[in-house]
């Protein structure tokens, strides 16, 4: 697509409210940059064509804060604000460069974290887009910290227009993104919903955002865009600055270029002369996009690569199972949620999910379990449904890239379903028949297979989406039919495809399933089968599994024998409160709390299983084992404990609370993801909380201190331009005699800054904060 190195532009933000504390100072720089568009757009206007004269092929718009539900200025709307940045944008490169407008979050945090839906997402950025596609040239879309509203903006972009979408996310020190996603979930996904470019902004040190593209690049069809900051923000002067030359910035975008990116810009900190000093890379050439080097599906939070030993838990289908099949009658979620839970502690790989019932809209049940289930499993899934309009209702919600359960070669299902694939990238279950039924015999099942893979390389499919289906037919109804499936298994892989069954349907109608599927399955897996659909929780089938493998020379070291045989047999179970809470289960939170409370009493409960339970989940969050959306859905589960507790024992939640938090996100700064997060986990501490909101006036935050006198007060930042903001507010503070411990963070913030501008202490995430706070309380 693009063989040469590009240019973007740099930092706005920055460099706009630096001149403009310069030049007008006093309480105006915390109105926000946007409004210079339209208060002084000859100001913006030179910006873009300082960049443009740099060597910038590509000139952002001004707009990083403007969208309908961000922007919630009295003073100009949003409308009026994305007028004067496209018109100032258009006036200064008069056709000499890109226009892209930028888009970032929204401010809010997203489901199942938080309360935002992913409709409501969608439906922010769908106004947006359908607002500016007819005068923009694309659509950058960066510092996005969730991978799943940065999906609803894409799609909501695509279903508008056809303009070009860039899609950048930020990632933290760990390696991951606010949510836990990893360079390589993000770039498979990013890559699977078709974005033009993809890359990396802001994060975190240079050199890390060069670590983030090389990893990246394997999983990118297209090209990869970075635009690190320039260094690590430090406190000169009273003042936030980056510390990194132009001439160092050059350094790491050459590093940049040999890992894979073929266009380069900046965030944070970086200046018109920042792009001039990397202009000279411009038409260089670029690396070419890299070959897959296998087949993966993921969650937001799991990669994986389909390859042979992987099972798919089964017993998320209703077929056969009657309590199943009247939990999605009766639209009982949590049923479902447990079951993929339980597949998870068994060893699943990732699920099959099939709501088809009879007399139910499938479609709705099928989006709707999707979600639910991605509440409390992390686990990949298989939206498994014979309708092609469920299947494509349902792909749209999920976060990250499923595997689609099934197409086969009936026309009907090839015209409805091979688009879908096409569209999503996401790999399939592919059914040898047609409409003819299931064929009786190999050849036949083979012949059908090269139709389907000719169809779906001519619409662009890669034969690697196609996991073909051996089809197991009941022996007990025809002996042959074993030994078809397992020669079908044998010639597929001859034609370069994965493979898959679904186990258990062998044995229907026969004594001692067990042994007859465990039996088959060793049959199988020699003789050509790569993945079954399989019950987990049959661990004696599980063991053949593990055996046949390491028999076989696919487990290197007899590793993954020696770890099944060296976990626990029994079965986990979420139905206590301290699993509820370790696992997030909310739902279950209620029932555990009113079956356990009367034997042990409160203090038991909170000191033995609510405080354990937490501290849990705040370790395997500080070793990424789980992330922010695992340690939220804890909180907010023993948020709803503490909250029954104070209720049964009719105390107020200020008298039952430890003590008091006054939050804020600061003045001119419209961005509280982190801070709507830090409130949740002190919550869930025991603590109270006084949320005074986004873009907080000092005096607002005096007035809420005066009158709760708290433990503590907490700012949130996330903009550079707004510490000088965090700064004026402590300074307030101190001034009118408050003394209580002030706790800083956000994700300009440093420990550095946090002391220099006169701050008690520097939380790094939420987890922090809530510790500080026990520190405090004590």
């Amino acid at each position: 697509m693009r063989d040469k190195i590009e240019i973007f532009d740099g930092a706005q933000g920055t460099l706009l409210a630096d001149t403009y504390e310069q030049e007008i100072g006093g309480e105006q720089k915390h109105r926000g940059v946007a409004l210079l568009n339209i208060t002084d757009p000859a100001r913006v206007q030179r910006m873009h064509r300082e960049y443009l004269e740099a060597g910038a092929q590509y000139i952002t718009c001004n707009s990083f804060e403007l969208n309908p539900v961000k922007w919630q200025s009295k003073e100009y709307t949003w409308q009026q604000l994305t007028d004067a940045a496209i018109e100032n944008v258009q006036t200064a490169v008069a056709g000499r460069a890109k226009v892209m407008f930028d888009i970032s979050t929204s401010g809010q945090l997203m489901e199942p974290v938080g309360l935002f839906t992913f409709e409501q997402a969608y439906e922010n950025y769908r106004e947006l887009a359908l607002y500016t596609a007819d005068r923009v040239d694309g659509y950058i879309l960066e510092t996005f910290s969730d991978l799943y509203e940065l999906r609803a903006a894409i799609l909501a972009i695509r279903d508008c227009c056809n303009k070009p979408i860039f899609a950048t996310m930020t990632f933290d020190e760990t390696g991951r993104t606010l949510t836990g996603s990893t360079p390589e979930i993000v770039a498979l996904t990013l890559s699977s919903l078709g974005v033009d470019v993809l890359g990396v902004n802001c994060s975190n040190d240079p050199e890390g955002v060069v670590d983030m593209v090389r990893r990246m690049k394997p999983f990118a069809n297209c090209p990869i865009l970075a635009q690190p900051n320039k260094g690590l923000p430090e406190m000169r002067e009273g003042k936030v600055i980056y510390n990194w030359t132009d001439r160092e910035f050059a350094n790491i975008a050459e590093e940049l270029i040999k890992a894979g990116a073929s266009i380069i810009g900046g965030c944070c900190g970086s200046t018109p002369s920042t792009i001039k000093a990397i202009s000279v890379y411009k038409d260089r050439p670029a690396q070419a996009i890299a070959e897959p080097d296998g087949t993966y599906i993921c969650s937001s939070t799991i990669l994986l690569k389909l390859e042979k030993g992987l099972i798919c838990g089964e017993r998320l289908n209703p077929t056969g199972k009657k309590k199943l099949k009247e939990a999605l009658a009766e639209n009982n979620f949590e049923y479902l949620q447990r079951e993929a839970i339980a597949q998870k502690d068994a060893g699943a790989d990732f699920l099959d999910l099939n709501c088809g019932v009879p007399n139910s809209d499938e479609k709705a049940l099928l989006c709707r379990a999707v979600r639910k289930i991605q509440e409390v499993c992390d686990l990949p899934l298989q939206l498994d449904s014979s309708n092609p309009e469920a299947i494509a209702a349902a792909i749209r919600f999920y976060n990250g890239v499923p595997m689609i359960n099934s197409v086969n070669g009936a026309e009907e299902s090839i015209s409805r379903l091979l688009p879908i694939i096409a569209r999503y990238q996401a790999p399939s279950v592919t059914l040898p028949l047609d409409e003819n039924g299931v064929p009786e015999s190999c050849e036949e099942r083979i012949e059908i297979a090269r139709r389907i893979i000719e169809r779906a390389e001519s619409m662009g499919i890669n034969r690697r989406l196609l996991v073909f289906d051996g089809l197991v037919m009941a022996i007990s109804s025809n002996q042959e039919y074993g030994k078809i499936t397992l020669q079908t298994l044998t010639e597929l892989k001859k034609l370069g495809v994965l493979t898959t069954i679904g186990l258990s349907n062998v044995s229907f109608g026969l004594p001692q399933r067990a042994t007859l599927n465990r039996s088959f399955l060793a049959m199988a897996l020699a003789g050509g089968l790569d993945i079954p659909i399989m019950n987990p929780l049959d661990r004696e089938t599980v063991a053949t599994l593990r055996a046949c493998m390491t028999l076989t020379g696919h487990d290197p070291g007899c590793q993954g024998f020696i770890y099944f045989n060296t976990q626990a047999s029994e079965e986990q179970t979420v139905d206590n409160l301290y699993n509820a809470i370790a696992q997030g289960h909310k739902d279950r939170v209620v029932e555990c709390l009113e079956r356990e409370l009367p034997g042990v009493g409160k203090d038991h409960i909170i000191n033995e299983i609510l405080i354990p339970a937490l501290g849990d989940v705040g370790v395997r969050f500080a070793r990424n084992e789980v992330f922010m959306p695992q340690l939220i859905r804890s909180a907010e589960a023993a948020k709803l404990a503490f909250g029954i507790l104070s209720t049964q024992y009719e105390s107020s939640d200020e008298e039952h609370s430890k003590g008091t938090l006054v939050l804020a996100t600061v003045h001119g700064d419209v961005h509280d993801i982190g801070k709507n997060i830090v409130k949740v986990v002190v919550q869930s501490h025991g603590f109270n909380v006084v949320d005074l909101g986004k873009d907080v006036p000092k005096e607002t935050v005096l007035t809420a201190v005066q009158e709760n006198n708290p433990a503590a007060v907490g700012l949130s930042a996330l903009m550079t331009t707004t510490v000088d903001s965090m700064k004026e507010t402590i300074a307030y503070l101190r001034k009118n005699g408050i003394t209580c411990p002030i706790i800083v963070g956000g994700a300009v913030m440093t420990p550095d800054i946090a002391k220099a501008i006169g701050a008690t202490y520097y939380s790094k995430d939420a987890l922090g904060a809530a510790h500080l706070m026990q520190e405090i309380c004590k």
